[in-house]
């Protein structure tokens, strides 16, 4: 059974930085069309951006787009989500999320396209 686990959180300021990793185990994880999601408190988990399989093509969520960058490295299993200029309103609990239909390679935006799922990482923006 693979698993997805997210680290990288934490506690920044409004303005900083984070990178938030994605470490899949098991040896398929180029089959995978790769996404990052976030839910605040209160709030349903959204889309924040996806990625191909090959990592020739992203997509990010409006609020997002411009500021976070998203990147898969296919030799370590690994999928980061890089946050620049992070602002209060990206305060949630964040996760990663594979799309294991080794035939498809668009991006899905919606929860339901993605079958495996990591614990989650948080991340803090105080202002």
């Amino acid at each position: 059974q693979v698993q997805l686990v997210e680290s990288g959180g934490g506690m920044v300021q409004a303005g900083d930085s984070l990178r938030l990793s994605c470490v899949a185990s098991g040896r398929t994880f180029s089959w995978y069309v790769m996404g990052w999601f976030r839910q605040a408190p209160g709030k349903e988990r959204e889309f924040v951006a996806g990625i191909s399989k090959s990592g020739s093509s992203t997509y990010f969520a409006e609020p997002v787009k411009g500021r976070f960058t998203i990147s898969r490295d296919n030799a370590k299993n690994t999928v980061y989500l890089q946050m620049n200029t992070l602002n209060p309103e990206d305060t949630a609990f964040y996760y990663c999320a594979a799309h294991t239909d080794r035939w498809r390679d668009s991006i899905g935006k919606y929860e339901r396209e993605y079958e495996l799922w990591g614990q989650g990482t948080q991340v803090t923006v105080s202002s």
